[in-house]
């Protein structure tokens, strides 16, 4: 098992939105991490310019682990949305699959903690989207490896624009929870929760997201 003062990052999902803010960061502080990049993206931009990558389709299992080799934290980042359906991305294959094939590589290459992407309300999901990450924290719950789960708002920065109606009811105390996180802000927390490795076995959502927030300084 790896030791938790010599931490080695694996991001996947690297090349999405919260990925490359979470590689740049990282590169910025010199944090080390091996930045997961599928074949087809290895040689476009930013990827093309990290210093260590990853370059392996996750369904080859015994490749993907080799890959892991070392790690001792696993962030899976990656995940969907309805617009991409028409590329062949399903919430099945894009959110519950890679996690299923990264849970099962991180067994086999001895990783000690694993941290989801998920979303705020898939403790009581409502729909498809929500669904499926509710499937995909079970796996990581059930996967015999310690977690951190993280259920952020709705995002902001880059693409990313949420909608106006959330901004002014976050403005109201009892939801301010709710209000968008920043891309650089979730990138900040999911760095923070990785290399501390804590805290385990929580989901950080409304408040206590907000309470990571502030100790990463954003």
């Amino acid at each position: 098992m790896a030791s938790q003062d010599a931490r080695l990052l694996f991001v996947a999902g690297a090349t999405g939105a919260t990925g490359r803010n979470v590689v740049k960061q990282a590169l910025a502080r010199d944090v080390p991490l091996i930045a997961h990049v599928r074949p087809k993206s290895a040689e476009t931009e930013p990827a093309k310019g990290w210093p260590r990558k990853a370059v392996v389709e996750l369904a080859d299992g015994p490749g993907l682990a080799k890959q892991m080799q070392g790690c001792t934290t696993v962030l899976q980042l990656i995940g969907t949305m309805r617009k991409r359906f028409g590329t062949g991305d399903t919430y099945e294959t894009s959110d519950i699959g890679t996690t299923r094939q990264l849970v099962e590589a991180a067994k086999t290459a001895g990783v000690d903690h694993l941290v989801l992407l998920s979303s705020m309300g898939a403790g009581k999901p409502v729909g498809a989207y929500l669904k499926a990450k509710a499937e995909a924290e079970r796996l990581v719950r059930e996967s015999g490896i310690p977690w951190t789960i993280v259920r952020p708002p709705a995002f902001e920065g880059e693409y990313h624009r949420p909608p106006a109606l959330l901004g002014v009811l976050a403005k109201l105390r009892p939801l301010r929870g709710l209000r968008p996180i920043h891309l650089d802000q979730l990138a900040a927390v999911l760095l923070r929760v990785a290399e501390k490795r804590a805290p385990l076995g929580a989901v950080l959502e409304g408040d206590s997201l907000w309470e990571e927030v502030a100790a990463a300084g954003r």
